[in-house]
């Protein structure tokens, strides 16, 4: 058994920017020991003072992948993740510690499908790594992906998800939508996702991952809907996340 509360040291090999505010960083980490789609680590930055700031990322990367992956989005008056978007560079390195949670992870072998992933904005970031995981341990795995994002312009991993492998994508943008746009353009709703989502009588595996108002009325729609609530697992997080 792994010890997820040893820190870490981890430099930046690469850093890939997503859209205008979020940023892939692309890590090695000295003694990582492995993770399971849909894991999460905290990561830690120390000033010259000896001021320390902390926070959660969920990793981005498949357990298969060669190094680790964390997107961040940038929120403009927070400490950790502007340094991270725009500031750090290869080379450069920080602490993090993990993996960390148990619940919010798919394993394509153990776990199985079909596979419905819901996610608002950067809720994304672990949906990918379960994808990512899909294509190396699951290809056969039916799944399905309910993106909800403010405008095109805000799609994360927009070139990675306009290619699916096997899986089938649909798209929501709440705020704005390009010329020609066919696919929905409202906020996440039941109707949207009855359309959408597996059969309860499938049994599908459910992960909805994003804002807590977007996770809560999500996953009160596909409970409403009949499926399992014990089935239909979430991820919070907040403005600070």
């Amino acid at each position: 058994m792994t010890d997820a509360s040893r820190w870490h040291v981890a430099t930046l090999a690469e850093k890939r920017a997503e859209t205008a505010s979020a940023s892939t960083l692309i890590l090695d980490v000295d003694g990582w020991p492995g993770h399971r789609a849909g894991q999460h680590v905290d990561v830690r930055l120390t000033g010259e003072d000896g001021y320390q700031a902390q926070r959660s990322y969920s990793i981005a990367s498949a357990p298969e992948d060669g190094r680790l992956e964390l997107t961040v989005e940038r929120i403009d008056d927070g400490e950790v993740s502007p340094y991270l978007v725009e500031d750090m560079l290869p080379g450069d390195a920080l602490e993090l510690r993990g993996p960390i949670g148990l619940w919010f992870t798919w394993d394509a072998v153990a776990d199985g499908g079909p596979l419905l992933l819901v996610a608002g904005g950067s809720g994304v970031v672990p949906l990918r790594a379960m994808l990512r995981h899909r294509a190396v341990a699951g290809p056969g795995v039916q799944a399905r992906l309910l993106l909800s994002a403010r405008s095109a312009g805000d799609v994360i991993y927009a070139r990675e998800l306009d290619a699916p492998d096997g899986w089938e994508r649909f798209t929501t943008l709440t705020r704005s939508t390009p010329p020609g746009w066919t696919g929905y353009d409202r906020r996440i709703d039941r109707a949207m996702l009855e359309e959408v989502a597996f059969a309860p009588a499938q049994q599908p595996r459910i992960f909805v991952c994003g804002p807590t108002a977007f996770v809560e009325t999500a996953a009160a729609a596909l409970v409403d809907l009949g499926h399992d609530s014990a089935r239909v697992k979430t991820e919070r997080f907040g403005p600070t996340g």
